[in-house]
């Protein structure tokens, strides 16, 4: 099949595995798909350290089942991506710990508080499901088959999120302060994560042509701010005056997005942010950490693993 097939033929879960399908497409499928693996695996990470900064036991439960899903997410994209035969999930991760792997850009910034968590699990997560919900008619038909799954979790996990900000909102005037300081500080990242205006993405134009997306990245951002700027003003969050929001002759929202800084959106694009760095060694640290692990199952599965010793 040619590139102009493919492009003809595209629509909702148009092409699987048995289909000939050119390197083209398999390698844009892999590309897009193999970001989101990475940026499931990068989120779980934050999960990780908002389960230790969570204020109660129920809380810390939440946040671990939360790490869990967003690694399983992962789990499932990565296989997804192994069917277009251009890269194996070994690949993969192994490009994500030593810098090569893409994801979003939410997640190369630390968090050093349970403030935060909001920030990701509400309006981060909420961002993910508008993007992802299209994904449910993506071409490449391993991919939305993850996506039924993933979109069904991810639902809880915005509940989570919105109930992390209706209590930190509804509490003490200190915790309303601080959670607004902080939503300052991560609103214009949010806007960023839908990634570049439609006129600077690389990659959208042939994504959209071939059916890998559905929606472009203005249209997923312009739908965000609809649903969340109402959601934030209703839990009491002043919008920031910068980057400025406006409306549109039909009374949609969108942002004057000269007001992000896309310079630094594009050196955390290449992992040269001084965040990303931190997060990636994080990534390769734990990797290194639980090397035994693979050791042992390899060895298992060779047969090659010694008789289990008992106990002292």
């Amino acid at each position: 099949m040619d590139i102009e097939t493919v492009k003809e033929r595209a629509g909702p879960r148009e092409f699987s595995p048995a289909d000939d399908l050119p390197l083209e497409y398999r390698k844009a499928a892999t590309r897009m798909i193999q970001f989101h693996a990475n940026s499931e695996v990068m989120g779980g990470y934050l999960d990780k350290a908002f389960t230790r900064m969570a204020p109660s036991l129920d809380r810390k439960l939440a946040c671990t089942a939360k790490c869990q899903d967003e690694i399983g997410h992962a789990q499932l994209l990565y296989r997804a991506a192994e069917t277009l035969g251009v890269k194996s999930r070994e690949q993969m991760l192994t490009e994500l710990e030593e810098g090569d792997g893409k994801f979003l850009n939410c997640f190369h910034y630390p968090v050093d508080s349970w403030y935060e968590a909001p920030m990701i699990d509400f309006f981060v997560d909420g961002g993910a499901m508008r993007r992802q919900a299209t994904l449910k008619n993506t071409s490449w038909e391993p991919y939305a088959h993850a996506m039924d799954k993933v979109c069904f979790e991810e639902g809880f996990h915005v509940k989570h999120g919105e109930d992390i900000l209706r209590e930190l909102m509804r509490s003490s005037k200190a915790n309303q302060e601080r959670t607004q300081e902080v939503f300052e500080v991560w609103w214009p990242r949010i806007l960023q994560f839908f990634g570049p205006t439609n006129d600077e993405s690389r990659h959208d134009d042939f994504a959209q042509q071939v059916g890998l997306k559905t929606v472009s990245n203005d249209e997923l951002r312009n739908s965000f701010l609809n649903m969340y700027v109402p959601k934030a003003e209703k839990y009491g969050l002043e919008i920031p005056e910068y980057p400025r929001i406006f409306e549109r002759d039909d009374g949609t929202m969108a942002v004057r997005e000269d007001d992000l800084d896309w310079d630094e959106f594009w050196t955390i694009a290449k992992n040269d942010y001084e965040g990303s760095y931190e997060q990636i060694g994080s990534r390769r640290r734990r990797h290194e950490a639980v090397a035994w692990v693979r050791e042992s199952m390899d060895e298992w599965e060779t047969g090659t693993a010694g008789s289990p010793q008992a106990a002292d």
